[in-house]
């Protein structure tokens, strides 16, 4: 297999005109790329098992919360859709319930909702005291949600009766990912 042979993967799970349609904009006509991969069973069995291994590190939280990169709500239909399916099959490989929350909003606009912050604030106040979050929509660890969520949304969460707010590691350089990863760019 040589560079000509080379198959673009952008690293954004779910489809978004702001992201994956960004970087198809840049290739050449007739690149191949991958428009997303939301429901590859490769990249769920991944997260999965980040997600199982956090767990038998850290013990099961009370609620699992699935925080996606937020978006404009218009124009964002494919791409909530898509969030929400990898939600309904990662939730269904785990056996587990949990709760779809977008996060990183700013300006006016109406964005994607619930918003993350407030739906762990509204988990405190309800009783709840121990959350995981976990990030579908990276599949590596960013300063954004390991500031956005593991310190401000932790506050908030801790400020209005909860205990502890833990973060489940993205995919990173996994073992799992990079054999998802290398089955996805071969589809």
């Amino acid at each position: 297999m040589g560079l000509e042979d080379a198959v673009v993967v952008p690293l954004y799970p779910q489809h978004a005109e702001s992201t994956t349609t960004s970087v198809a904009d840049m290739l050449p006509p007739g690149t191949p790329m991958v428009e997303g991969f939301h429901d590859h069973p490769a990249y769920i069995a991944a997260l999965a098992a980040s997600v199982e291994r956090h767990w038998q590190a850290h013990g099961r939280g009370e609620r699992l919360v699935l925080s996606f990169h937020g978006l404009p709500k218009k124009g964002a239909g494919r791409y909530e859709r898509e969030c929400r399916a990898t939600a309904r099959l990662l939730g269904e490989r785990l056996k587990t319930e949990y709760l779809v929350t977008f996060q990183s909003r700013f300006g006016y606009a109406a964005w994607l909702q619930p918003y993350t912050q407030p739906t762990l604030v509204e988990q405190a106040r309800g009783g709840v005291k121990r959350v995981d979050v976990v990030f579908p929509g990276f599949v590596s660890d960013c300063l954004e949600t390991l500031e956005e969520i593991g310190i401000t949304a932790r506050r908030a969460f801790l400020d209005a009766g909860g205990r502890d707010l833990r973060l489940v590691s993205c995919l990173n350089e996994s073992p799992d990912w990079i054999s998802a990863l290398a089955q996805i760019a071969r589809r």
